[in-house]
């Protein structure tokens, strides 16, 4: 057995464990592979080792890779998508996790129609409030997510949330039970074409406690495929 597919097992058995912990289903949790500056060998690898979903972070990445991985698997926007840069993916990814904002709304809305269906999306929502991160504001995600319902184009899927990265993975667990109450909140609602089957929250560094909170979805680079250079 190679070291990834012995990564891929300690990170599956970590998630299993987290799961139990927290008294859920471990297959109620998925696996994303997060797939960003990787060699196409590498993710070959896991892929073939059982692994369905990948997540990419730039558009082109996404582009080359579609093409050349093998297998049934389904691939994720999950990086910060630019308006101008949707007609290029808009029909090769299963979920966007990255809609922040009413103008890529009307850009995705405009390629669903191309596409003859809706484009599922997941919120990505700034909880902790850094600067430095994309997302919409906690305060104002309500509100935001009603204006998109108006876009017959988008099936809202969920939310996602990237925490602060920190030494102890401890300090991340206020941010993904925030998330968790918001989709709470957001589901009571009852809004057209939005349903709140996702949390996309934890990646290589705090995935547990992410999974803990009621993560569906984790985003796993490193602790899979080692250190970027």
């Amino acid at each position: 057995m190679g070291h990834l597919q012995e990564n891929l097992g300690r990170v599956r058995q970590r998630i299993r464990d987290a799961a139990m912990r927290a008294g859920r289903e471990p297959e109620a949790i998925r696996l994303l592979a997060v797939t960003k500056t990787v060699p196409v060998e590498q993710i070959q690898e896991v892929v073939d080792a059982g692994v369905d979903l990948l997540g990419e972070n730039r558009v082109q990445e996404l582009l080359a890779k579609h093409r050349q991985v093998r297998g049934s698997v389904r691939w994720h926007m999950i990086g910060t998508l630019q308006t101008n840069k949707v007609k290029y993916i808009y029909d090769k990814v299963d979920l966007i996790h990255s809609l922040d904002r009413l103008s890529l709304a009307q850009a995705i809305n405009r390629y669903a129609a191309r596409l003859g269906r809706p484009i599922d999306c997941l919120v990505e929502v700034n909880v902790a409030g850094e600067k430095s991160k994309h997302g919409v504001d906690r305060r104002d995600l309500i509100s935001f997510i009603r204006d998109v319902t108006a876009f017959e184009g988008i099936h809202i899927r969920g939310l996602m949330t990237m925490a602060p990265y920190v030494d102890d993975p401890e300090e991340t667990r206020p941010f993904f039970r925030d998330l968790y109450h918001l989709s709470r909140e957001v589901d009571e609602l009852g809004l057209q074409r939005v349903e709140m089957r996702h949390l996309s929250m934890g990646m290589s560094n705090d995935f547990e406690v992410a999974v803990e909170e009621g993560a569906t979805i984790v985003r796993i680079g490193s602790s899979l495929f080692g250190g970027r250079s």
